[in-house]
């Protein structure tokens, strides 16, 4: 194991501590570009590698108040399901898809993070409120499918449906994040395993690392300011999620001129939209 993979481990232990998500979305590209595994196997592993660490992560947030149990384990026991469901379903998915997939995902997610939530959107839940119980199943359960099929713990999908979509406040977003998507993970990590091998040696060392990582995260966290951290999450998502599209597209379609075309469409409509936004809320008023 080289010593890029250990420093990389420790970075994704860092990332689930202080930000509630982004293990998986290191882990896999890690396992696979660094450590060279399959797809499969890296999904696989990942899945283990995030569970453990994100219980581990979870302590400091504990001590510091900074989880919604009730809300933490409705949700995870309903992402747990359609973790379940995911698992057994990406035997039949080629990881090529898979891994696009997961970073169109990951750049939707981004997106939704990045916009500026409404005024008083998070201050309406309160700090000590949990969301209704419709909502946590449904959102639960879509969660649970989409990060089972493409082995995630999915942070990246709960923090921001806790934050954007549940209105708790960032701080508490990450620190209940990191209930579900243990919970989440080791339900993935049962669909997968009846059909892909650990190296067992790999996911322990990475696990390990990473868990010195999330210790040193969970510190941090409590000193970020909600909105800076809901910035360094989303652009953190970004830069992931284009990599990895990036790694699975082939060359021939970035040049192609209906790429870029497309591109330049949603570009074009992303500033418009935003553009549109600041103009509502500047003529809006005190």
């Amino acid at each position: 194991m080289t010593v890029l993979v250990v420093a990389a481990s420790l970075l994704v232990g860092v990332s689930l501590g202080a930000l509630g998500g982004g293990g998986s979305i290191l882990t896999v590209p890690i396992l696979v570009y660094l450590a060279g595994q399959d797809t499969k196997a890296a999904i696989t592993t990942s899945l283990f590698v995030v569970g453990v660490t994100s219980l581990a992560a979870l302590v400091p947030h504990a001590r510091a108040h900074r989880i919604r149990w009730r809300t933490g384990l409705l949700f995870g026991g309903f992402s747990m399901a359609g973790a379940y469901g995911g698992g057994r379903l990406a035997a039949y998915v080629p990881g090529t898809v898979l891994l696009v997939a997961f970073a169109l995902m990951m750049l939707a997610t981004a997106a939704a993070m990045l916009r500026k939530p409404r005024p008083g959107r998070e201050k309406a839940r309160g700090d000590r409120a949990d969301l209704p119980l419709k909502h946590i199943a449904a959102e639960g359960l879509a969660v649970g499918a989409v990060t089972g099929l493409v082995g995630s713990g999915g942070g990246f999908l709960v923090v921001p449906a806790l934050a954007v979509l549940g209105g708790l406040p960032m701080g508490v977003a990450v620190g209940t994040s990191l209930l579900v998507i243990g919970m989440n993970s080791f339900a993935g990590l049962a669909g997968h395993l009846s059909g892909v091998a650990i190296d067992w040696r790999l996911a322990l060392t990475v696990t390990a690392v990473a868990v010195v990582g999330s210790l040193v995260g969970g510190r941090l966290a409590g000193r970020i300011p909600r909105d800076v951290l809901r910035r360094v999450f989303g652009w953190f998502v970004v830069a992931m999620g284009a990599f990895v599209l990036a790694q699975q597209v082939d060359t021939a379609v970035w040049i192609h001129p209906a790429t870029w075309a497309v591109l330049g469409a949603v570009a074009g409509g992303t500033a418009t939209a935003w553009l549109c936004r600041s103009w509502k809320e500047s003529t809006a008023g005190p």
